[in-house]
């Protein structure tokens, strides 16, 4: 009776592992696009998403290689969405059709699968900005057509991009700022005004995303 009594003290008194605390997670609505369908077949991500933690993205060019961390934190649902959409193999062979580099703007523009701001996921989503976003060299950021028209396009600030503050920021390039050095080295394809914007002389080719 003793031993039982001393095992019931013990199960009584033993110290209650405290649970791990949840991920936190963020609510997005991914709205259909009839007028604008995808140009790939892919599924928009889940609603809930997860609010913390960082994803590893690869970008595999013709050019080289692009290594960027994107933030949950900062932009959840452009985060997953990014992730999601490399998953799906949206943007395996695609083509980066924008190049800029001028005393203003400095980045590539990627994730159109038709031609500069054509051919999306079939599905928008909202900004994730502050109204205090900056666009240093190595920014990896969401493009868009308007407020709330988030789709598949991205750009990567190769120098600088002196813009107003309202295009979602995944994160930053950690890896490869070099081969964006090497596509912009490689020329802009001339414009009636002179101007450094409009297609790389070399296609630009996005073989495929890697995100982990």
């Amino acid at each position: 009776m003793r031993l039982l009594l001393a095992v019931l003290m013990m199960v009584v008194l033993a110290p209650v592992a405290s649970a791990a605390p949840a991920t936190p997670t963020a609510r997005c609505e991914f709205i259909p696009t009839p007028d604008n369908p995808a140009a790939r077949p892919v599924q928009p991500p889940s609603a809930v998403v997860p609010a913390r933690g960082t994803v590893k993205v690869t970008i595999v060019t013709n050019y080289g290689v692009v290594i960027a961390h994107l933030d949950r934190a900062n932009a959840p649902c452009g985060v997953e969405n990014f992730a999601h959409l490399a998953r799906s193999w949206f943007y395996t062979m695609s083509q980066c059709w924008r190049l800029t580099d001028t005393s203003r703007l400095g980045v590539l523009q990627c994730g159109d699968i038709y031609r500069a701001e054509e051919g999306g996921p079939g599905y928008r989503f909202a900004d994730e900005v502050t109204g205090q976003e900056t666009y240093p060299r190595g920014t990896i950021a969401y493009g868009n057509q308007g407020p709330g028209t988030n789709g598949s396009e991205f750009f990567i600030v190769h120098s600088f991009a002196n813009i107003k503050p309202l295009y979602t920021v995944m994160g930053h390039v950690t890896y490869g700022m070099d081969t964006l050095d090497r596509i912009v080295k490689a020329g802009i394809v001339p414009q009636p005004d002179g101007l450094l914007d409009g297609a790389p002389k070399k296609p630009v080719r996005i073989l495929h995303v890697l995100a982990h």
